[in-house]
């Protein structure tokens, strides 16, 4: 004879049972029942709402301190030349200049850096050239540029220096990287050109 007790837990069972096969229905024209309601129906606040769950009311926290986004690298140095100095000392360019990195850092080069410093980094760029910008932009192809550290382009690129404005927030981390690479590619073109005029003699 059954008890109550077992009788109530295969009722259980039963109506458990015929809930996954109701929320499991492959009907096109019905999705089936909703299970577990608090899930399929989110009770999350809006971002920008108020939320009684914490004392301040604000649904979007603060980052807790220390901690980073994935896939985000911090860039803890500031514009002056000391810490473009050390960024030179501490900065390693992750990438190696193959074909398809230098493809992408000329993209970026011709996006965001010819207009003021030209199509081989001379700064002799439309910007200039039209008179539109009464600052001759630096030479980028050789001269003090070309001994820089890549870490310290890398700094430039992020946080500007002298006249030209930052570029952290149109240039990802890694495409400044191959940015980099694409300088030193133009740099080794204006070194070779260079290497190619006799002793004592000029350019044609």
């Amino acid at each position: 004879m059954h008890t109550v007790r077992q009788i109530s837990n295969r009722i259980i069972v039963l109506l458990l049972a015929g809930t996954f096969l109701l929320s499991c229905d492959r009907q096109k024209s019905m999705r089936g029942y909703d299970y577990i309601p608090d899930m399929v129906y989110s009770r999350a606040y809006d971002t920008y709402s108020q939320n009684p769950n914490f004392t301040d009311s604000m649904t979007m926290r603060v980052p807790v301190s220390g901690t980073v986004p994935i896939g985000f690298t911090p860039f803890r140095y500031t514009i002056d030349s000391v810490s473009r100095a050390k960024a030179g000392n501490e900065l390693v360019n992750p990438y190696l200049p193959t074909e398809d990195v230098l493809a992408r850092g000329k993209l970026m080069f011709t996006t965001f850096c010819i207009g003021c410093h030209g199509s081989h980094g001379k700064g002799d760029g439309q910007l200039f050239s039209s008179g539109l910008y009464p600052l001759k932009p630096r030479d980028i192809s050789a001269g003090p540029t070309a001994r820089l550290k890549d870490g310290q382009i890398y700094h430039t690129i992020t946080l500007g220096f002298g006249s030209m404005m930052p570029h952290s927030a149109q240039i990802r981390p890694e495409d400044r990287w191959k940015l980099v690479l694409y300088v030193r590619e133009l740099q080794k073109e204006t070194q070779g050109a260079r290497d190619t005029i006799p002793s004592g003699g000029k350019s044609k």
